[in-house]
């Protein structure tokens, strides 16, 4: 599978931990940036990372910030993408079940490797439940406000 990962500085080691990680999962990884810890605006990058997504360049999208809030607002204003900012295993698979989450975002000053690895894990095995859910989810992509 293809997935897309960046961040902003704060998260750049988090960033390359995950790049990592994926790819020994046997993943293809497309590294959005940035390359090193020099301060960036994280909109850019979550921007960057929501356009290969919304065009179908990467299947999925893992977003990560210090606290992976700012980040995955950015994300969010793309409407074909849904991020979803968890923070465990459990909240990771029901962002893929119920939502149909195509992105993740963490916070790495929150989120340790370990539990990143975990909550990736859950997000790449979880499937969408559809049914009841499915008409919710279109709201998302077509607001009637």
């Amino acid at each position: 599978m293809r997935i897309a990962i960046a961040s902003d500085h704060a998260a750049v080691d988090l960033k390359a931990t995950l790049r990592e990680y994926l790819i020994e999962l046997g993943h293809d990884v497309a590294d959005l940036g940035p390359e090193t810890a020099d301060r960036v605006d994280y909109p850019d990058f979550g921007y960057r990372l929501a356009s290969v997504v919304a065009d179908g360049t990467a299947h999925l999208g893992v977003a990560l910030c210090g606290s992976g809030i700012g980040i995955s607002i950015a994300v969010n204003r793309n409407p074909a993408c849904r991020c979803a900012r968890v923070s465990d295993p459990y909240s990771a698979t029901l962002a893929r079940e119920h939502n149909d989450a195509n992105v993740i975002a963490m916070g790495a000053r929150l989120t340790g490797d370990d539990m990143a690895k975990a909550c990736l894990d859950a997000f790449l095995a979880g499937k969408f439940a559809g049914g009841r859910h499915g008409p919710r989810v279109e709201k998302l992509t077509h607001p009637s406000c």
